[in-house]
C-alpha cells in the first residue's frame, strides 16, 4: 500500500519526476546522481515547495488539501542543516516542543533517543559546544522524537564513520519499523543503501535535472 504519489510532478519546468509511490510502513532509500532533485523531492513531499504542475497524493488525497503546518508534523523532514537554540541540549528539546504545544518528555526518553542518534552527551551540554556533526544528530533526536506519519532524512549520516552511521541507521529503521513509521532517507553511500534499504527508488538525471 502506498502512502505517498507523486503523479506528473513538474518543478519550475527543470525538474522533471517519473511518477513515483512510496510505500506504507517500510524504509525506503532515494538515489540518484547529484542534481538529480533528490533533496527538492523530499521538500515536494511535505508541501515546503509546490510543485508547478502535477499532484502529490498523500493517504490518497492530494497534499493541497491538508492543513500545511500540520501536513509538515506528519510528514516530517530533517534536512541537511541543524537548526538548534544556544542552549543546552534538554532545553532544545523544551523549546521544540512547546513550539509544537505538547508535554515535553522525560529525561530518560531524551537520552533515548540521543543514545539513538549516537550522542553520548549530557542534557546539560551546551549544543554551541558541540561540532556540526554532533550537533546534526541532536537534532535528527529531537524529530525522531516527535510524533509523525512519516520520517524523511536527507543525508543524515554524511558526517559520520562507517560504524557509526551503520549503527544510527539501524537504531532509526528499527524504532520507525516499531512504531509504524514510514522512514525516507536520501544517502550517497551505496553500502549503506544496499544494506538497509526496503526499497530503493532510483532518480535519473534524464528524468530529473537542475
Amino acid at each position: 500500500m502506498s502512502i505517498l504519489q507523486l503523479k506528473n510532478i513538474n518543478y519550475k519546468n527543470i525538474l522533471h519526476y517519473p511518477d513515483i509511490a512510496i510505500s506504507q510502513g517500510i524504509t525506503t532509500f532515494i538515489s540518484g546522481e547529484s542534481g538529480a532533485g533528490k533533496s527538492t523531492l523530499l521538500k515536494l513531499l511535505n508541501g515546503i515547495l509546490s510543485p508547478t504542475s502535477g499532484t502529490i497524493f498523500y493517504q490518497g488525497k492530494s497534499i493541497d488539501e491538508y492543513d500545511q503546518i500540520a501536513l509538515r508534523r506528519e510528514i516530517l523532514l530533517v534536512g541537511q542543516s541543524s537548526f538548534l537554540f544556544n542552549s543546552t541540549i534538554k532545553e532544545n528539546f523544551r523549546e521544540y516542543y512547546a513550539y509544537r504545544e505538547l508535554a515535553t518528555i522525560s529525561d530518560e526518553q531524551m537520552n533515548y533517543f540521543l543514545k539513538m542518534c549516537a550522542i553520548d552527551f549530557s542534557l546539560d551540554t551546551a549544543c554551541g559546544t558541540m561540532s556540526g556533526g554532533e550537533q546534526q544528530r541532536v537534532f535528527t533526536a529531537i524529530n525522531l522524537s516527535f510524533p509523525s506519519n512519516v520520517l524523511m532524512l536527507d543525508e543524515p549520516l554524511s558526517a559520520l564513520d562507517e560504524k557509526n552511521a551503520n549503527t544510527l541507521m539501524e537504531n532509526i529503521k528499527n524504532h520507525c519499523k516499531e512504531h509504524e513509521k514510514t522512514l525516507i532517507v536520501i544517502s550517497h553511500d551505496k553500502t549503506i543503501v544496499e544494506k538497509f534499504a526496503d526499497e530503493v527508488i532510483n532518480i535519473s538525471n534524464e528524468k530529473a535535472y537542475e
